[in-house]
């Protein structure tokens, strides 16, 4: 597995739609750049992302073996709406992402992403947004339809040899935590919780990981964008670039945190951009780190970044400042 992956919910269209050219050479500019693992769900575009990305891997032949990600938990039914953007996707197809944990549910998913993917074998199968900030209230429902059902669908497809390894893809490690106490799991992509402006993972879950021998997946390095544009451009001072925190508007508490790193970050002329991507995945339990990719220009900037040499005094600096978790290993 590469440590810089392909995130591939922006060519389901997140937030701006893409042409089928776009999409394709965005894959394969990161296939080129020694890119082997891509991340993908049926929710991405409503199928949209899963189909590009199995039309542009078909049409190329990587040195080495790509590694493919997608989800179960949502199933796609047909859709009468007409909004251009619905669920943060633009331009869609017309159907609409139902939540389905049960057992046969998980078993439709994975067939039909099968077919999108143009594939008979899926390396990482994950169990998409499960926890309390996804369903609330119906998380303890949700929860026992997924270890009742769905769980029991995964781990047969794992015995059968149609999935290499099974998990949880999330935003909460908590549940991860939760998940662990009542299955084996081989592993959880865990998606803005690991980064620069949050390390509570490194308390109890990343240690539980290593004890149960799971591997881990970080997506979401730039916490939804911040880290990656930091707070200081004229851009963004001009209110022309929005500042995004989980998705949200940044509240000011983190707006003056991301500053604090960006003055460190300056001070010896490092990108932001680059100690966010490169942080979390100095962790042992961390085996690749996401960034959501729209086109060849991206790739290459998130390569750059991937590969930026950073000094230990920065990162000595950041532990200085209390900017980093005591227990955060920082690269060598």
């Amino acid at each position: 597995m590469s440590l810089l992956g392909f995130g591939s919910a922006p060519i389901g269209n997140l937030y701006q739609p893409l042409t089928d050219v776009q999409a394709s050479e965005a894959v394969e500019s990161a296939l080129t750049a020694g890119i082997r693992y891509f991340d993908t769900a049926p929710h991405y575009g409503f199928g949209l992302s899963e189909t590009r990305l199995g039309a542009a891997l078909a049409r190329t032949s990587a040195s080495e073996p790509v590694i493919i990600s997608t989800k179960v938990g949502r199933l796609l039914v047909p859709s009468t709406s007409r909004a251009s953007v619905r669920h943060g996707f633009a331009d869609a197809p017309p159907l609409e992402p139902q939540f389905d944990y049960s057992y046969d549910g998980v078993m439709r998913s994975f067939a039909a992403s099968l077919q999108r993917l143009q594939c008979e074998h899926i390396d990482i199968l994950l169990a998409h947004d499960l926890g309390p900030l996804t369903h609330g209230a119906d998380h303890p429902a949700r929860f026992r339809e997924f270890m009742d059902g769905g769980y029991r669908a995964m781990s047969e497809l794992k015995a059968a040899g149609q999935v290499t390894a099974i998990g949880l893809g999330t935003n909460e490690w908590q549940i991860c935590e939760a998940a662990l106490k009542h299955g084996d799991f081989d592993g959880f992509l865990l998606a803005g919780r690991y980064t620069l402006l949050e390390q509570g993972a490194c308390e109890s879950f990343l240690p539980l990981c290593a004890r149960r021998g799971a591997s881990v997946i970080l997506g979401g390095p730039f916490n939804s964008g911040i880290l990656a544009t930091g707070v200081k451009s004229a851009a963004i001072a001009s209110g022309k670039v929005p500042l995004h925190y989980n998705y949200e508007p940044a509240p000011q508490a983190i707006i003056d945190r991301v500053a604090q790193l960006e003055t460190l970050c300056e001070e010896f002329a490092v990108p932001l951009a680059a100690v966010a991507l490169q942080f979390p995945a100095a962790h042992p339990q961390i085996c690749s780190v996401l960034a959501g990719l729209a086109s060849a220009t991206q790739v290459q900037q998130s390569m750059a970044w991937i590969n930026t040499p950073i000094p230990d005094e920065l990162w000595q600096r950041l532990r200085e400042c209390e900017l980093l978790h005591p227990a955060a290993p920082t690269p060598a």
